[in-house]
């Protein structure tokens, strides 16, 4: 979005700074956009007049317990975050794949990443939050401390009122990830309406984590694949083989943490940098498992029996030591990198699917994206998230007529999403960007009961104003 402009930039540097800004904001009816690091897909810190308010001086990092917790403030960048936990030997398994981001970026969208087919996203591992509202209040909440009563909110403040509210009708996809509109559900924790809600409720300040113990060990690989076919029977066996090993408990088996595919046209990309891409290769599985020092050996039969059976090339790598496997995670990351290039040079936005979509609802969802695709004359990758149903179709236009094309394609594919029980966004949320689309997986009604929980916190809307809501249903 190239037209964002702001009155003012503040940096505030404690909760009071926030609190006091945010008071006399609110009192003039100022809008004020929160602003984190800026790695962002949505446009959600762009701003259109008021205050952009900026976290990069909350940034520290308060306490690392190897008992398993942290805490640490929201302009903290998340790679600095994870460095200070592992060398506590803890992991903080959210990883979106921009770790540049900060930590109250990651709390807003919800963010995940790879490793979120086996840990799921930064929702499992918030256990308190420290925020200011709106009229500058400060409001922590504690996961377990207080819930909903059925639909039903009601948050006592430190300064004796009370926020009453209803929770929207919606039911949440049937989706391994979400990360569109908020988070709702019957007798839910208080805590979990504020993770993804993308600046528009609250200001993120502090954030304690709950950390887990970091793994012995670590097998990864990036394996080929000569056959399409090949590679999606090999996902789903995996897929398949992890959550029931997962399920039992069972160490010593197949239990992948990460599973990230690259099409043909992904592998075209990644041989301007990676010469030893087989070229007779057509797709490539990106996987992580952990290890421990008992079970490295029997693993690793295990991956080979299942990579031998899929017909796997035998010019796949794999590491076992943190160096290689650096080596493989800067493979898996630096098609974005080229992909980024791209748009500066043909001065075209980027046109990027992030729909997830059921279990059974994917085989038809990619079936489509690669036929319509195929079909359309338009250069795309698509790549990403195969163990989550989810994966980035990014579209590729090289002129405006191009463009057009493209943005056809991504409401087409929305509209299928929409109709199998998909969500719009999996993992970078809705933004400013996205938010026309929302009413294609929601009704008038349920888009206008979301707005009036905003209201419920926000009388004002002066938070994130754009973001997820237009502004005439915040004023309807």
């Amino acid at each position: 979005m190239r037209d964002g402009h702001a009155d003012a930039v503040v940096l505030p540097e404690s909760l009071q700074d926030v609190s006091e800004i945010l008071s006399s904001a609110n009192r003039d009816g100022t809008p004020v956009t929160i602003s984190g690091a800026g790695t962002g897909t949505v446009g959600g810190r762009v701003a259109f007049g008021g205050i952009v308010l900026a976290t990069d001086k909350l940034n520290r990092i308060k306490n690392v317990d190897a008992e398993g917790y942290a805490i640490a403030e929201a302009g903290v960048v998340l790679s600095d975050f994870q460095q200070a936990v592992e060398r506590e030997g803890m992991l903080y398994p959210p990883d979106p794949t921009e770790r540049g981001c900060f930590l109250g970026g990651t709390v807003s969208t919800n963010a995940s990443g790879a490793r979120t087919f086996k840990y799921g996203p930064t929702r499992n591992y918030i256990q308190r939050l420290k925020m200011v509202l709106a009229n500058g209040e400060v409001l922590e909440l504690r996961r377990g401390e207080l819930k909903a009563e059925g639909d039903r909110l009601r948050i006592p403040l430190r300064s004796g009122s009370v926020i009453e509210a209803r929770l929207p009708s919606y039911q949440r996809p049937n989706t391994r990830k979400n990360a569109t509109g908020y988070f709702v559900a019957p007798d839910m924790d208080v805590l979990d309406l504020f993770i993804g809600s993308e600046g528009t409720l609250a200001v993120v300040i502090e954030i304690e984590t709950r950390l887990l113990a970091k793994p012995q060990g670590l097998l990864s690989g990036v394996v080929f694949f000569e056959s399409e076919s090949d590679v999606l029977s090999f996902v789903a066996d995996v897929r398949s083989q992890s959550l029931e090993n997962r399920q039992r408990s069972k160490v010593l088996g197949l239990d992948a943490r990460a599973l990230e595919f690259f099409d043909s046209k992904s592998l075209d990309f990644l041989r301007q940098n990676y010469p030893n891409v087989p070229d007779s290769a057509v797709a490539a599985i990106f996987f992580e498992q952990e290890t421990t020092s008992d079970s490295e050996d029997s693993l690793m039969n295990e991956w080979m029996t299942a990579l031998d059976k899929h017909r796997a090339m035998a010019e796949s790598w794999f590491a076992t030591n943190e160096q290689d496997q650096m080596k493989l995670r800067e493979f898996r990351h630096q098609l974005p990198v080229l992909m980024n290039e791209w748009f500066a040079r043909y001065e075209q936005r980027k046109v990027s699917t992030d729909m997830a979509v059921p279990d059974e609802a994917f085989p038809g969802m990619f079936q489509l994206y690669q036929q319509t695709l195929r079909e359309s004359g338009l250069r795309y990758t698509i790549f990403g998230h195969i163990g989550d149903n989810h994966v980035h179709v990014n579209i590729l236009p090289r002129n405006d007529a191009e463009g057009v094309q493209a943005r056809e394609l991504y409401v087409k594919f929305l509209q299928h999403a929409a109709s199998v029980g998909g969500t719009l966004s999996a993992e970078h949320g809705v933004g400013k960007l996205k938010r026309e689309y929302l009413k294609l997986f929601y009704s008038e009604q349920q888009l206008r009961e979301m707005a009036l929980l905003k209201r419920a916190f926000d009388p004002n809307g002066i938070l994130g104003r754009g973001n997820i809501f237009s502004t005439d249903l915040l004023s309807g």
